[in-house]
């Protein structure tokens, strides 16, 4: 049998593999289960008892027999005996041979440890001690062998084989093993295969993610393939995955590679609105583009002011879309920003990108979904009802951030000197709303005298709004900056997971034109507004380009911004 398979492995190469693919997979009754015995290959592995409870076998366990059910005599009984039960089965489950395989394959997969892995799969098959293979193991698997198969080609052949073996096993894959045979395909230099994977994907069912896409997108890229690439693009597009700036970035790259300049103006608006700001790696593609022969003739000589102004009108500002304008040779360089948004290579002004009140409405209403599913819903509404009572606020204070700058200790005195500096800058000149939780209100520095003074005086002129227990006020003080479109006082990033459910599109424009951030000195705190232009990639009317990168921070150190002028521009 050992010999048969391995027969049967040996001759499944690629090529076999790709066959599979296109042929309909076998249904798990055709799966064949190996005896379920624990042989001497296994029996050196450690007991899983720091297993966590979702991590459990596959295998079949025995269910609880009658007398343990009608052991309960009210109920209780009953009870403690199921519960028994359940730890009895979780426990088999984990000390069973593809518990104990699972096991090592994930400390594998933690330690990159191919080599083990091979052979931990090889000694499943054997004749001797064999053990039914899972999708987690097979996944385990694939994933190990892609991630070695750029540098290994045994690592890639390995890896088709095993996902031969688990298609012949009837082992339905998943959205993770197929992902891993596309990276296995790209790593062999086969980006059509790696397509075929994700197609294949769609067609079964199983939605492709971003990272789906990736192998057979950068493989195309990679071999200065832009019409297969361009394929790829559109299946993404179709299947509503949203290229991020690594996947525009191969795709600006081979288009300007290949002299394609519709497609590299395409693709510059693309990422001027998934985008924004470009990272240097994006910004190096963007200023090679600008520096190649194709981009000097691309463009025209003659253009209409008026359809380019009609452009830029339609858009919003800041672009046209009316393809290059002018020709020649570019002048490509570093340049940064005055307070103004004016260049200060150039002296083209930028514009500010206005955002429609429709959209900030929307977003404020899907605020409110959100924070109802992941905050008590009778507090967050009363919150909303407390906020119509006594808003609009001009500004918003995330007291928590702004209290502790710079500090471990909580400072009641460096919040307060934040909301007189910003009251001062508001049209209203009436107090922020101050947003904190109700345990800084209610204890610790809250209880000196001088502190509840401060603390009074916002509840008194209906300012300060503590939220209550078990709650994150980060869902509070973005709503209100939200919903009464008012500048919001903090310095965090909002980066982590809850602002990123609010997605790409609409949260970093908002942001941009409403966040300010702040910094202290011996004089007190300096507010740093948002800046009156939009930080973007920006179009101008003659036809020149301001691209921002991700360097610099408009604080500390001024941002870098890549400028392309031409002579016809001018």
């Amino acid at each position: 049998m050992r010999v048969a398979a391995a027969a049967a492995a040996g001759a499944l190469r690629p090529a076999a593999a790709t066959l599979l693919l296109f042929s309909p997979p076998l249904s798990i009754s055709c799966r064949r289960l190996l005896p379920l015995r624990c042989g001497p290959s296994l029996q050196h592995l450690p007991p899983l008892e720091a297993r966590r409870r979702r991590h459990s076998s596959t295998a079949t366990v025995a269910a609880p027999t009658m007398d343990e059910d009608s052991s309960a005599d009210g109920g209780g009984a009953g009870a403690q005996a199921q519960a028994e039960s359940k730890a009895a089965r979780r426990r088999r489950a984990r000390e069973s041979p593809e518990g104990l395989l699972r096991h090592q394959l994930d400390m594998c997969s933690r330690n990159a440890d191919l080599a083990t892995a091979l052979s931990l799969y090889d000694a499943a098959l054997s004749t001797d001690s064999p053990v039914p293979l899972s999708l987690h193991h097979y996944n385990c698997l694939l994933y190990l062998c892609s991630n070695a198969a750029a540098s290994d080609p045994d690592a890639a052949r390995r890896g088709f084989d095993i996902f031969a073996r688990m298609e012949a096993d009837g082992v339905q894959p998943n959205e993770a093993a197929l992902t891993s045979l596309a990276r296995l395909a790209a790593a062999t230099r086969d980006p059509a295969m790696a397509f075929s994977v994700v197609r294949r994907m769609a067609a079964a069912g199983i939605p492709p993610r971003l990272r789906s896409y990736g192998p057979a997108l950068f493989a195309y890229c990679d071999a200065k393939d832009a019409d297969g690439a361009k394929q790829v693009e559109a299946h993404m597009d179709a299947s509503a995955v949203v290229p991020e700036e690594p996947e525009l970035a191969a795709l600006l790259r081979v288009n300007a590679d290949n002299g394609r300049a519709d497609e590299v103006y395409r693709l510059l608006h693309r990422t001027r609105a998934l985008v924004r700001q470009v990272c240097e790696t994006t910004a190096q593609v963007v200023e090679a583009w600008f520096r190649s022969d194709a981009a000097s003739e691309a463009g025209v000589d003659k253009w209409d002011p008026a359809k380019v102004k009609e452009g830029v009108v339609k858009g919003g500002g800041g672009w046209h879309g009316q393809g290059w304008l002018g020709k020649g040779q570019w002048s490509v360089g570093r340049s940064s920003m005055d307070k103004d948004g004016t260049c200060q290579r150039c002296g083209e002004r930028l514009v500010c990108i206005d955002i429609d009140p429709s959209e900030t409405e929307n977003f404020a209403n899907s605020l409110t979904e959100l924070a109802c599913k992941r905050e008590v819903k009778g507090d967050f509404l009363g919150f909303q009802h407390w906020l119509r009572r006594h808003g609009p606020f001009d500004a918003v204070i995330d007291a928590a951030n702004v209290g502790l700058y710079n500090s471990k200790a909580f400072s009641f005195s460096q919040v307060n000197s934040v909301v007189n500096a910003i009251q001062r800058i508001t049209k209203s000149k009436k107090l922020p709303l101050i947003i904190l939780h109700r345990n800084r209100v209610n204890g610790g520095p809250a209880k000196a005298p001088y502190n509840q003074k401060i603390i009074e005086s916002w509840r008194n002129a209906g300012a300060l709004y503590a939220t209550p227990p078990g709650s994150n006020d980060d869902w509070y003080w973005l709503y209100a900056a939200v919903s009464c479109r008012s500048l919001l006082v903090t310095n965090d990033e909002m980066r982590d997971h809850l602002f990123q459910l609010l997605g790409t599109s609409f949260f970093p424009r908002w942001k941009e034109k409403h966040q300010v951030r702040l910094t202290f000195s011996g004089r007190g705190p300096t507010l740093h507004l948002p800046p009156p232009y939009s930080i973007v990639i920006q179009e101008s009317e003659d036809g020149s380009w301001h691209v921002p990168t991700t360097t610099g921070d408009d604080i500390d150190k001024p941002r870098e911004w890549i400028c392309a002028t031409r002579e016809t521009c001018k």
